[in-house]
């Protein structure tokens, strides 16, 4: 039943959202597919994933739009199924509610590395909960499905290792905590040491300066707090005029970016190799932890999407797609209008990633509290992932786009549906913490909301505002 469900679901979203709606990011990716030459600010092994079936379908966007969405509900599909097979048939038909929910499946239309991120992690994960919420061993075949498909989640987002590997560590199964928690420490530094290896030598990927970037962003945080701080890689002046010209925000980093605007200012920057620019770095938010801690707090907010403005902007999945001369289509009016239903829900709590982060470390902790059994164990690995991926843009984060977090709040839902049936008496008091504090978290986001001025509506208008 769950899986005639699913298939139908995946036939209905790819009936309503073909070709797939591509952005800016998806059609200067399939510009690399055509010529053959990839660099590194998007990644190489989706260009190369595409490039082949391009090579065999053709279809501009559509085999990774259909890709993306058949994984998708794939992995939902399989988690309803398993939890229908242990006579938990609401908890499956709340598993591909969530996966229905239109800020999630609205996204998953969009051709870009954060759709194709989540798609893979969610079949991973239902792969093994197939088998494990049944109470069978998941089969070599299927583990090395899952391995292909955590592998490849991993090198399609640069931060996708704080949610990848912490995944795969608590879905292996016999491994003690601290055997856990040290295997995820090591994967972790594994996959950034072997990243940048296989993006540039094995792929062949030019070098784009991307990796600079969060070190340009957070040195010129900094600066603009502490513009008199002594080991400034930017002098005095260039200082000046990114206060004067507002290039450092919150929101994101794209000012700095802006060749008319403040793009020459940081241009020294650009040529530091990146060990001494993140060494600098490290220096400066050792001397000025206030300054440093200041702006990343600025856009954690923002990204994590609490006290903003309503509307906050980069929420609402896209209806139309980039304009573009390489055959790259847009689908009917009937995408448009789900799309337009998603973005009015992007101011419902369900839509900010700190109401996410509450669920998740709730759900988390009322796993921990109960003995291991197949769904309890699933709900830590996911609920351990999201938590993972969210600290990690504490510091590791320059743009507040809502699908940086698709992952995260996914993961979040499905981990609380898991352990959902709990009675228990500590069960029962930490999900009364949980439910106070995300009452207080909701709370001061739509007092928020409700005071703040509305933002700018456009990209353009963000960067200036």
């Amino acid at each position: 039943m769950f899986g005639v469900a699913s298939a139908l679901a995946l036939v209905a979203s790819l009936a309503l959202f073909w070709p797939g709606i591509s952005l800016y990011d998806t059609v200067a990716q399939y510009g690399q597919v055509l010529s053959g030459e990839y660099d590194d600010w998007h990644p190489p092994a989706m260009a190369w994933l595409w490039a082949a079936l391009h090579g065999i379908v053709g279809g501009g966007a559509t085999p990774m739009l259909v890709g993306q969405m058949a994984s998708y509900w794939l992995g939902f599909g399989l988690i309803a199924a398993g939890l229908g097979a242990i006579g938990r048939r609401r908890a499956g038909w709340a598993v591909l509610a969530i996966a229905a929910w239109p800020p999630f499946l609205g996204w998953q239309a969009a051709v870009l590395k954060d759709a194709q991120m989540t798609g893979a992690m969610l079949a991973s994960v239902g792969l093994v909960g197939w088998w494990r919420l049944r109470g069978r061993r998941v089969p070599a075949a299927a583990w090395a499905a899952v391995a292909v498909l955590l592998c490849y989640a991993v090198l399609v987002r640069a931060n996708a290792v704080f949610a990848v590997v912490p995944l795969a560590v608590m879905l292996v199964p016999g491994w003690k905590p601290l055997a856990r928690s040290g295997a995820g420490l090591a994967g972790i530094v594994g996959v950034l040491a072997v990243s940048g290896p296989i993006n540039h030598d094995l792929l062949g990927a030019q070098r784009s300066g991307v990796e600079r970037t969060e070190a340009i962003y957070d040195l010129a945080g900094i600066a603009v707090r502490v513009p008199d701080a002594p080991g400034l890689p930017i002098d005095r002046a260039a200082i000046a005029a990114l206060i004067k010209r507002h290039c450092v925000k919150g929101f994101f980093w794209d000012p700095l970016g802006e060749p008319d605007r403040c793009n020459g200012v940081v241009e020294p920057l650009r040529h530091i190799p990146p060990g001494t620019l993140y060494a600098t770095l490290a220096r400066m938010i050792a001397a000025h932890p206030l300054a440093y801690a200041g702006h990343r707090l600025t856009h954690l907010n923002s990204t994590d999407r609490w006290m903003v403005c309503a509307g906050w902007s980069s929420a609402a999945p896209p209806m139309t797609g980039q304009p573009n001369d390489l055959g790259l289509g847009d689908p009917d009016r009937a995408a448009a209008g789900f799309e337009q239903a998603a973005g009015r829900l992007i101011d419902v709590p369900f839509a900010w990633p700190v109401a996410w982060i509450v669920v998740a470390a709730t759900a988390w902790v009322i796993a921990v509290l109960r003995p291991a059994e197949p769904a309890r164990d699933l709900s830590l690995a996911l609920s351990t992932s999201a938590l993972a991926m969210e600290g990690s843009f504490a510091v590791i984060s320059i743009a507040s786009d809502l699908r940086y977090h698709l992952w995260s709040m996914i993961a979040a839902a499905l981990a609380a549906l898991l352990v959902a049936d709990g009675t228990g008496r500590g069960e029962r008091r930490v999900l009364l913490v949980g439910a106070s504090v995300l009452t207080l978290v909701v709370a001061a986001g739509v007092m928020a909301r409700i005071r703040l001025p509305a933002p700018p509506e456009s990209y353009i208008g963000m960067l200036a505002w």
